[in-house]
């Protein structure tokens, strides 16, 4: 994740009113990223519950946490429906890039709802892989790179339009739906985003499902070529949208 990323997170924390004292599910923590950002938020008088049903990814996040010393988070290993002595009274829970995994959004969301208490706040921050294009430029590259993780995706079952369905599955599952934001993940020809990282990470995924080989991702020059292709035609390109929503448990 970069830091953009990262940062529409912690703003929708903040608009969450997740803070001091508050116990919290992070639901799909993976390698622990959202989780510790919680960790300093809630503090010393709160608690975060990290859940993933990956042992894989829950002994990379308790590395995580064990290099910084962080005394506030407990790992779980379960999915949408985990129950473990505090369920049914924690203040929030949160999510991110997990929705859009869940073959019933509504139905995931719904088991979540048990997890913490009345009165209490469910955020996700989901992407959307919605294509926004600028007609008058043609950045080939950059649609093709796009086109690989679009692809992936698919082929995982995820859905690509999580951001946009995220409101109709917060109030399918009851809740008062506070707020749904949406921001972009812009590229121009002064500013980057960490595409090649990000391929990076997915390689494995990508070559497993035969969507593109390594000689043509050339991820060691990917981020320099995409750039190259964005000051020729001296262009801004939308690489996705970024959806936050929370609601409230009645």
């Amino acid at each position: 994740m970069s830091n953009n990323v990262d940062e529409m997170t912690e703003r929708m924390l903040d608009d969450a009113g997740i803070g001091p004292g508050m116990r919290v599910l992070d639901i799909g923590c993976g390698p622990g990223a959202v989780s510790l950002m919680l960790s300093p938020r809630v503090g010393n008088q709160g608690h975060v519950f990290a859940v993933d049903r990956s042992p894989e990814m829950l002994e990379l996040a308790r590395e995580k946490v064990h290099e910084t010393s962080v005394s506030n988070i407990t790992f779980i290993e379960g999915e949408f429906d985990v129950t473990f002595p505090e369920h049914g009274t924690l203040d929030a829970a949160v999510g991110r890039r997990v929705l859009m995994y869940q073959s019933d959004a509504t139905r995931a969301v719904t088991q979540l709802t048990r997890a913490i208490r009345s009165g209490g706040v469910i955020a996700f921050h989901e992407h959307d892989m919605i294509v926004i294009k600028d007609n008058r430029t043609s950045l080939p590259l950059h649609d093709q790179v796009r086109s690989w993780l679009r692809e992936m995706l698919r082929c995982e079952g995820a859905n690509l339009h999580m951001g946009f369905e995220l409101h109709a599955a917060l109030s399918a599952a009851g809740l008062a739906v506070e707020r749904v934001r949406a921001e972009a993940n812009v590229l121009t020809p002064t500013a980057d985003y960490p595409v090649a990282a990000i391929i990076r990470s997915v390689l494995p995924r990508l070559l497993q499902h035969g969507i593109a080989t390594e000689a043509e991702i050339g991820v060691e020059t990917l981020d320099n070529r995409l750039a190259s292709e964005r000051r020729e035609m001296a262009a801004t390109y939308l690489w996705e949208m970024v959806f936050c929503g929370w609601a409230r448990k009645h």
